[in-house]
Protein backbone atom coordinates (compact mmCIF):
# COMPACT_ATOMS: atom_id res chain seq x y z
CA UNK A 1 0.00 0.00 0.00
CA UNK A 2 3.04 2.59 0.97
CA UNK A 3 4.04 2.04 -2.75
CA UNK A 4 0.80 2.40 -4.13
CA UNK A 5 0.36 5.68 -2.33
CA UNK A 6 4.47 6.75 -3.53
CA UNK A 7 3.38 5.89 -6.72
CA UNK A 8 0.62 8.45 -6.95
CA UNK A 9 2.45 10.87 -4.84
CA UNK A 10 4.34 10.56 -7.68
CA UNK A 11 2.43 11.48 -10.64
CA UNK A 12 1.06 13.91 -8.73
CA UNK A 13 3.86 15.80 -7.98
CA UNK A 14 4.64 16.09 -11.97
CA UNK A 15 1.39 16.84 -13.10
CA UNK A 16 0.96 20.13 -10.67
CA UNK A 17 4.99 20.89 -11.08
CA UNK A 18 4.06 21.08 -14.96
CA UNK A 19 0.58 22.96 -14.27
CA UNK A 20 2.60 25.57 -12.59
CA UNK A 21 5.17 25.88 -15.21
CA UNK A 22 2.18 26.28 -17.83
CA UNK A 23 0.18 29.02 -15.83
CA UNK A 24 3.15 30.93 -14.77
CA UNK A 25 3.77 30.79 -18.92
CA UNK A 26 -0.01 31.05 -20.44
CA UNK A 27 0.11 34.95 -20.42
CA UNK A 28 3.66 34.33 -22.30
CA UNK A 29 2.09 31.89 -25.06
CA UNK A 30 -1.26 34.07 -25.79
CA UNK A 31 1.04 36.81 -26.99
CA UNK A 32 2.22 34.30 -29.67
CA UNK A 33 0.35 33.16 -33.03
CA UNK A 34 -2.05 30.31 -32.12
CA UNK A 35 -0.04 26.91 -33.42
CA UNK A 36 -2.31 25.61 -36.98
CA UNK A 37 -2.46 22.04 -35.06
CA UNK A 38 -2.90 21.37 -31.15
CA UNK A 39 -1.36 18.66 -29.85
CA UNK A 40 -3.37 16.30 -30.16
CA UNK A 41 -2.90 16.83 -34.12
CA UNK A 42 0.29 17.35 -33.94
CA UNK A 43 2.25 15.60 -31.30
CA UNK A 44 0.93 11.49 -32.27
CA UNK A 45 3.45 8.95 -30.25
CA UNK A 46 5.29 9.30 -33.42
CA UNK A 47 6.38 13.03 -33.04
CA UNK A 48 8.91 14.12 -30.71
CA UNK A 49 9.25 16.75 -28.49
CA UNK A 50 12.27 19.39 -28.61
CA UNK A 51 14.62 20.30 -26.94
CA UNK A 52 13.77 21.73 -23.38
CA UNK A 53 10.38 20.42 -23.46
CA UNK A 54 8.90 17.85 -21.34
CA UNK A 55 6.32 15.10 -22.43
CA UNK A 56 4.36 13.60 -19.41
CA UNK A 57 1.46 10.77 -19.73
CA UNK A 58 -0.21 9.11 -17.05
CA UNK A 59 -1.92 6.17 -18.82
CA UNK A 60 -4.44 3.96 -16.90
CA UNK A 61 -5.88 0.71 -18.14
CA UNK A 62 -8.64 -1.75 -16.90
CA UNK A 63 -8.96 -5.43 -17.99
CA UNK A 64 -11.73 -7.51 -17.07
CA UNK A 65 -12.55 -10.86 -18.05
CA UNK A 66 -15.71 -13.38 -17.21
CA UNK A 67 -14.46 -15.89 -20.10
CA UNK A 68 -11.23 -17.29 -21.84
CA UNK A 69 -10.25 -19.68 -24.69
CA UNK A 70 -9.07 -21.91 -21.52
CA UNK A 71 -12.85 -22.69 -20.63
CA UNK A 72 -16.58 -22.38 -22.15
CA UNK A 73 -18.79 -19.97 -20.27
CA UNK A 74 -18.97 -17.60 -18.03
CA UNK A 75 -15.80 -17.78 -15.57
CA UNK A 76 -15.42 -16.02 -12.09
CA UNK A 77 -14.07 -12.61 -12.55
CA UNK A 78 -10.76 -11.87 -12.98
CA UNK A 79 -9.82 -8.02 -13.17
CA UNK A 80 -6.11 -6.02 -13.96
CA UNK A 81 -5.35 -2.68 -13.51
CA UNK A 82 -2.18 -1.08 -15.01
CA UNK A 83 -1.34 2.19 -14.32
CA UNK A 84 1.54 3.51 -16.15
CA UNK A 85 3.63 7.33 -15.93
CA UNK A 86 5.67 8.24 -18.55
CA UNK A 87 8.52 10.94 -18.89
CA UNK A 88 10.66 12.47 -22.03
CA UNK A 89 12.72 15.19 -22.32
CA UNK A 90 14.29 16.95 -25.76
CA UNK A 91 17.76 16.47 -26.52
CA UNK A 92 19.17 17.80 -29.39
CA UNK A 93 18.11 20.66 -31.35
CA UNK A 94 16.34 18.57 -33.96
CA UNK A 95 13.61 16.88 -32.52
CA UNK A 96 15.06 13.56 -33.47
CA UNK A 97 15.80 12.15 -29.21
CA UNK A 98 13.64 11.88 -26.40
CA UNK A 99 15.47 10.40 -23.36
CA UNK A 100 12.84 9.33 -20.51
CA UNK A 101 11.80 6.67 -18.22
CA UNK A 102 8.89 4.72 -17.95
CA UNK A 103 7.28 3.17 -14.52
CA UNK A 104 4.19 0.59 -13.78
CA UNK A 105 2.04 0.34 -11.26
CA UNK A 106 -0.21 -2.26 -11.20
CA UNK A 107 -3.27 -4.24 -8.78
CA UNK A 108 -4.92 -7.36 -9.94
CA UNK A 109 -7.84 -9.15 -8.23
CA UNK A 110 -9.59 -12.46 -8.73
CA UNK A 111 -12.80 -14.10 -8.24
CA UNK A 112 -13.01 -17.18 -6.14
CA UNK A 113 -16.11 -19.61 -5.21
CA UNK A 114 -16.75 -18.05 -1.86
CA UNK A 115 -15.48 -14.41 -2.88
CA UNK A 116 -16.84 -12.67 -5.91
CA UNK A 117 -15.29 -9.71 -7.12
CA UNK A 118 -16.62 -6.57 -8.64
CA UNK A 119 -14.31 -4.98 -11.47
CA UNK A 120 -13.80 -1.68 -9.50
CA UNK A 121 -12.44 -3.86 -6.98
CA UNK A 122 -9.21 -3.49 -8.39
CA UNK A 123 -8.84 0.48 -6.77
CA UNK A 124 -9.13 -1.10 -3.09
CA UNK A 125 -5.71 -1.92 -2.96
CA UNK A 126 -6.36 -4.64 -0.46
CA UNK A 127 -3.68 -6.71 -0.17
CA UNK A 128 -5.92 -9.82 0.50
CA UNK A 129 -5.43 -13.39 -0.55
CA UNK A 130 -7.56 -12.71 -3.92
CA UNK A 131 -5.72 -9.64 -4.73
CA UNK A 132 -2.21 -8.00 -5.21
CA UNK A 133 -1.15 -4.35 -6.08
CA UNK A 134 2.15 -2.42 -6.25
CA UNK A 135 4.96 -0.62 -7.99
CA UNK A 136 6.04 -3.69 -10.52
CA UNK A 137 8.29 -2.31 -12.96
CA UNK A 138 10.89 0.66 -14.34
CA UNK A 139 12.39 0.93 -17.60
CA UNK A 140 14.75 3.83 -18.90
CA UNK A 141 13.64 4.57 -22.40
CA UNK A 142 14.82 6.51 -25.32
CA UNK A 143 12.43 7.54 -28.57
CA UNK A 144 14.06 8.81 -31.47
CA UNK A 145 13.86 9.38 -35.33
CA UNK A 146 15.99 7.28 -37.28
CA UNK A 147 15.71 9.66 -40.61
CA UNK A 148 15.99 13.06 -40.50
CA UNK A 149 13.63 13.66 -43.99
CA UNK A 150 10.76 11.21 -42.31
CA UNK A 151 9.61 12.97 -38.80
CA UNK A 152 6.19 10.89 -38.37
CA UNK A 153 8.34 8.10 -38.26
CA UNK A 154 10.21 6.82 -34.91
CA UNK A 155 11.17 4.24 -32.75
CA UNK A 156 10.69 3.91 -28.53
CA UNK A 157 13.22 1.48 -27.18
CA UNK A 158 12.70 1.09 -23.33
CA UNK A 159 13.98 -2.08 -20.71
CA UNK A 160 11.57 -2.86 -18.64
CA UNK A 161 13.20 -4.54 -15.14
CA UNK A 162 10.56 -6.07 -12.85
CA UNK A 163 10.22 -4.91 -8.92
CA UNK A 164 8.61 -7.84 -8.11
CA UNK A 165 9.43 -11.03 -6.00
CA UNK A 166 7.05 -13.36 -7.35
CA UNK A 167 4.65 -13.42 -10.51
CA UNK A 168 2.21 -15.12 -8.90
CA UNK A 169 1.33 -15.64 -4.95
CA UNK A 170 -2.14 -17.27 -4.05
CA UNK A 171 -2.77 -17.86 -7.91
CA UNK A 172 -3.05 -14.05 -8.26
CA UNK A 173 -0.62 -12.88 -10.83
CA UNK A 174 1.07 -9.66 -10.81
CA UNK A 175 3.69 -8.92 -13.28
CA UNK A 176 5.88 -10.55 -15.27
CA UNK A 177 8.99 -12.08 -13.53
CA UNK A 178 11.38 -11.19 -16.17
CA UNK A 179 12.92 -8.61 -17.99
CA UNK A 180 11.55 -7.01 -21.43
CA UNK A 181 12.94 -5.37 -24.25
CA UNK A 182 10.37 -3.22 -26.10
CA UNK A 183 10.40 -1.95 -29.19
CA UNK A 184 7.88 0.19 -30.27
CA UNK A 185 7.68 1.43 -33.91
CA UNK A 186 5.14 4.73 -34.95
CA UNK A 187 4.40 6.38 -38.35
CA UNK A 188 1.33 8.70 -38.53
CA UNK A 189 -0.08 10.08 -41.66
CA UNK A 190 -2.71 13.18 -41.91
CA UNK A 191 -4.78 13.56 -44.81
CA UNK A 192 -5.66 16.74 -46.55
CA UNK A 193 -7.29 19.03 -44.88
CA UNK A 194 -6.47 17.74 -40.96
CA UNK A 195 -9.91 16.49 -40.83
CA UNK A 196 -8.52 12.14 -41.24
CA UNK A 197 -5.33 10.98 -39.82
CA UNK A 198 -4.17 6.99 -39.65
CA UNK A 199 -1.74 5.95 -36.84
CA UNK A 200 0.25 2.36 -36.96
CA UNK A 201 2.18 0.65 -34.22
CA UNK A 202 4.24 -2.35 -34.80
CA UNK A 203 5.52 -3.15 -31.19
CA UNK A 204 7.69 -5.71 -30.24
CA UNK A 205 8.62 -7.42 -26.51
CA UNK A 206 11.19 -9.66 -26.23
CA UNK A 207 10.77 -11.73 -23.01
CA UNK A 208 14.40 -13.13 -21.35
CA UNK A 209 15.25 -14.60 -18.37
CA UNK A 210 14.39 -17.87 -16.08
CA UNK A 211 12.02 -20.13 -17.93
CA UNK A 212 10.90 -21.52 -14.24
CA UNK A 213 10.14 -17.85 -13.11
CA UNK A 214 7.45 -16.64 -15.90
CA UNK A 215 4.93 -18.41 -18.51
CA UNK A 216 6.58 -15.31 -20.78
CA UNK A 217 10.25 -15.82 -20.84
CA UNK A 218 11.99 -17.04 -23.65
CA UNK A 219 9.32 -15.51 -26.37
CA UNK A 220 8.59 -13.33 -28.25
CA UNK A 221 5.46 -10.66 -28.67
CA UNK A 222 4.65 -9.00 -32.38
CA UNK A 223 1.42 -6.27 -32.02
CA UNK A 224 0.47 -4.62 -34.75
CA UNK A 225 -1.75 -2.15 -34.19
CA UNK A 226 -4.06 0.46 -36.82
CA UNK A 227 -5.99 4.19 -35.38
CA UNK A 228 -7.87 5.94 -37.63
CA UNK A 229 -9.17 9.37 -36.02
CA UNK A 230 -11.55 11.93 -37.07
CA UNK A 231 -11.34 15.48 -35.90
CA UNK A 232 -14.58 17.63 -35.53
CA UNK A 233 -12.45 19.93 -34.70
CA UNK A 234 -8.95 20.68 -33.97
CA UNK A 235 -9.55 20.24 -30.26
CA UNK A 236 -11.52 16.65 -30.26
CA UNK A 237 -11.01 13.14 -32.49
CA UNK A 238 -12.73 10.51 -32.35
CA UNK A 239 -11.29 7.29 -33.05
CA UNK A 240 -11.72 3.63 -34.03
CA UNK A 241 -8.90 0.92 -33.73
CA UNK A 242 -7.83 -2.58 -33.99
CA UNK A 243 -4.84 -4.52 -32.22
CA UNK A 244 -3.15 -8.05 -32.88
CA UNK A 245 -0.96 -9.47 -30.24
CA UNK A 246 0.98 -12.82 -31.50
CA UNK A 247 3.16 -14.85 -28.82
CA UNK A 248 5.86 -16.89 -30.57
CA UNK A 249 7.53 -19.22 -28.61
CA UNK A 250 11.46 -19.19 -28.38
CA UNK A 251 11.85 -22.14 -26.01
CA UNK A 252 9.19 -21.61 -23.26
CA UNK A 253 5.91 -23.81 -25.35
CA UNK A 254 3.81 -21.25 -24.66
CA UNK A 255 2.24 -19.72 -27.73
CA UNK A 256 -0.32 -17.38 -27.61
CA UNK A 257 -2.94 -14.42 -30.01
CA UNK A 258 -5.39 -12.31 -29.60
CA UNK A 259 -7.11 -9.58 -31.77
CA UNK A 260 -9.00 -6.41 -29.94
CA UNK A 261 -11.03 -4.03 -31.61
CA UNK A 262 -12.36 -0.97 -30.31
CA UNK A 263 -12.83 3.26 -30.24
CA UNK A 264 -12.26 6.41 -28.31
CA UNK A 265 -12.22 10.20 -27.96
CA UNK A 266 -9.37 12.65 -27.05
CA UNK A 267 -10.09 16.13 -26.38
CA UNK A 268 -7.28 19.29 -25.86
CA UNK A 269 -8.23 20.46 -22.46
CA UNK A 270 -5.70 23.29 -22.20
CA UNK A 271 -2.85 24.34 -24.44
CA UNK A 272 -0.45 21.91 -23.16
CA UNK A 273 -2.88 19.01 -21.62
CA UNK A 274 -5.11 16.62 -23.05
CA UNK A 275 -7.46 13.85 -21.86
CA UNK A 276 -7.74 10.44 -23.37
CA UNK A 277 -10.49 7.57 -23.06
CA UNK A 278 -10.38 4.34 -24.66
CA UNK A 279 -12.23 1.42 -25.00
CA UNK A 280 -11.45 -2.07 -26.95
CA UNK A 281 -12.81 -5.83 -26.64
CA UNK A 282 -10.80 -8.83 -27.36
CA UNK A 283 -12.85 -10.43 -29.60
CA UNK A 284 -10.87 -13.32 -30.55
CA UNK A 285 -7.77 -14.84 -29.30
CA UNK A 286 -6.11 -18.69 -28.18
CA UNK A 287 -4.39 -19.36 -24.90
CA UNK A 288 -5.67 -16.29 -23.21
CA UNK A 289 -8.70 -14.21 -22.05
CA UNK A 290 -11.51 -12.34 -23.99
CA UNK A 291 -12.49 -9.30 -21.71
CA UNK A 292 -12.62 -5.58 -22.06
CA UNK A 293 -10.21 -3.09 -21.61
CA UNK A 294 -11.76 0.56 -20.52
CA UNK A 295 -9.00 3.29 -20.17
CA UNK A 296 -8.21 6.58 -19.28
CA UNK A 297 -4.79 9.20 -20.01
CA UNK A 298 -3.73 12.17 -19.61
CA UNK A 299 -1.21 13.67 -21.92
CA UNK A 300 0.61 16.78 -21.17
CA UNK A 301 3.39 18.48 -23.31
CA UNK A 302 5.19 21.60 -22.00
Amino acid sequence: MKIVKSYITLVGFFFACAMGFAQTDAKDKEMLDAPEQSNIQQYTPSKLIGKGQVDIKWFNNLYTQTKSTFSNGKEARQSFFTSSFEFYTGVGENKRVNLGFIARLRSNVISTQNDERAALDVFNFSGDDNSRSGLTAFAPSIKFVPFASLSNFSIQSSLFIPLIDNETENGVFLEQKGSVWQNRFFYDYTFPGNKWQLFTELTTELNFGDEDESFANNSLNINPGVFLSYFPSSKFTILALAQHAQRIDLGNEFAQDFTAVGGGAKYQLTQALNLEVLYTNFVRGSNTGLGQTFNLGLRGIF
